[in-house]
């Protein structure tokens, strides 16, 4: 029974300390730090774990050495100083939205338009294929594409249109390879 009367006195004790800290001191924790993290809630949580921390280190408030209120704001700041060290040490949460539903790619037209497009290629000349080639496959300008293929630039602009005009004849928009084709068009944009 001793033993429950001194546990309900201390309580009553520990309860008496941090309420009479509060009183004292929590307006001007809560300011200092609300000033410092610009945030009230956080203010208000760092200021409970400020008393927390005064409640479980009561000997060092009433050993008499410096001010309490200058404890409890250097134990408020170091409390701030902690979380911004976290936070800057993991990478920030992204929050899951549910309403993007994750896309799912089909490589079937892909394939086929890569079909279509190296059949339509192959009834060029070899030519008039080397040009498209350099131009629109390996993305370079005319001007790199006549010096690779040793040839002016006039002559690889002439030879690009030839060919894409004879594969609009080939596979024009009334054939059905025609809209495949389009993908060459859409290359070279």
């Amino acid at each position: 029974m001793a033993a429950l009367w001194s546990r309900a006195r201390q309580k009553t004790s520990d309860e008496v300390v941090v309420r009479a800290l509060y009183e004292e001191h929590g307006r001007a924790l809560l300011a200092y730090a609300q000033r410092l993290t610009g945030d009230r809630a956080a203010a208000e949580d760092i200021v409970q774990e400020t008393l927390i921390r005064a409640w479980r280190n009561q000997e060092k408030l009433a050993n008499g050495k410096g001010s309490v209120r200058g404890w409890l704001l250097t134990v408020a700041r170091n409390i701030i100083t902690d979380r911004i060290r976290a936070r800057a040490a993991r990478p920030p949460e992204v929050p899951e939205t549910t309403t993007q539903v994750p896309e799912e790619h089909d490589l079937a037209e892909t394939v086929v338009d890569s079909m279509v497009v190296m059949a339509a290629l192959d009834r060029l000349s070899p030519d008039h294929r080397d040009v498209l080639m350099e131009i629109y496959f390996q993305g370079r300008t005319v001007s790199e594409a006549a010096e690779v293929l040793g040839i002016p630039a006039g002559t690889v602009k002439s030879r690009s249109h030839y060919a894409l005009k004879q594969l609009r004849e080939l596979y024009g928009a009334d054939n059905p390879g025609g809209a495949r084709l389009m993908v060459l068009k859409e290359a070279a944009a």
